[in-house]
């Protein structure tokens, strides 16, 4: 019997990460300016997200002095679908999540958390606007989950960031995994390139390491959140926004 493909491209197998580092378009990216930024918040659908998508920035950001806001709007805690507590689970991710502010150099930053449902963020996604309408007001920048990432949660941190901020720029997650280089679904003419010194790019993997909960098989048959594969994305000398 043959076996019908995820209908979740998250689930399906992903785009290896020796395809990316071959295809030139990533280096052809514009680069981003940072340094003007004296200040940024940074938003995280979960856990790990902002690590991710935007840690190699925040240790730059944060090295230079700026201020810089983690807005955490869920504590994942439904990460692993059988787990016996799910708010030990929200408790764990939480304290790997100071200690990887601290790899970055970033543990000077405020983090203010909504608590608000792991995978329900489309059902409340107007408190979630409401609520960054409030906390990136006054700040240079607002980096927030790609809001077309393809996972619900991403979405629609995204597109709230989007609709309150016109100084939201997007980094993408899961987008690396299921898509390929030169996609027609990804607005590579938007898409901006921040290189990473070897020493930041050594603080951001060694963040990453601090999510212990999602590096490690979560049983029931499943493997990790992120797997070695998905983890070599994040590992570049480079970061991806879009504008």
């Amino acid at each position: 019997m043959v076996t019908a493909p995820p209908r979740d491209p998250i689930q399906a197998p992903g785009t290896r990460e020796e395809l990316w580092q071959a295809w030139p378009g990533l280096g052809q990216l514009p680069a981003a300016d940072i340094s003007s930024w004296s200040s940024a918040v940074i938003v995280a659908a979960h856990p790990d997200d902002e690590v991710l998508g935007a840690g190699g920035i925040m240790s730059v950001l944060a090295a230079a002095g700026a201020r810089l806001r983690l807005v955490a709007i869920t504590d994942g805690e439904a990460s692993h679908p059988d787990a016996a507590d799910p708010a030990a689970l929200a408790r764990r991710r939480v304290a790997e999540t100071a200690r990887a502010l601290r790899a970055l150099g970033a543990q000077q930053a405020e983090v203010i958390r909504l608590g608000l449902p792991d995978t329900g963020l489309a059902a409340c996604e107007d408190e979630v606007t409401a609520r960054l309408g409030e906390l990136t007001a006054g700040f240079d920048v607002c980096l927030a989950p790609w809001s077309r990432d393809v996972h619900a949660d991403h979405e629609a941190a995204g597109r709230a960031a989007r609709q309150v901020s016109e100084r939201t720029l997007s980094y993408p997650v899961w987008m690396w995994h299921w898509a390929v280089p030169g996609d027609p679904r990804v607005p590579w003419h938007q898409a901006l390139r921040v290189s990473l010194p070897a020493a930041v790019g050594a603080r951001k993997r060694a963040a990453i390491a601090c999510f212990t909960s999602q590096l490690e098989s979560r049983g029931g048959g499943l493997g990790p959140v992120l797997s070695p594969g998905t983890i070599a994305h994040f590992t570049r000398d480079l970061e991806v926004l879009f504008r």
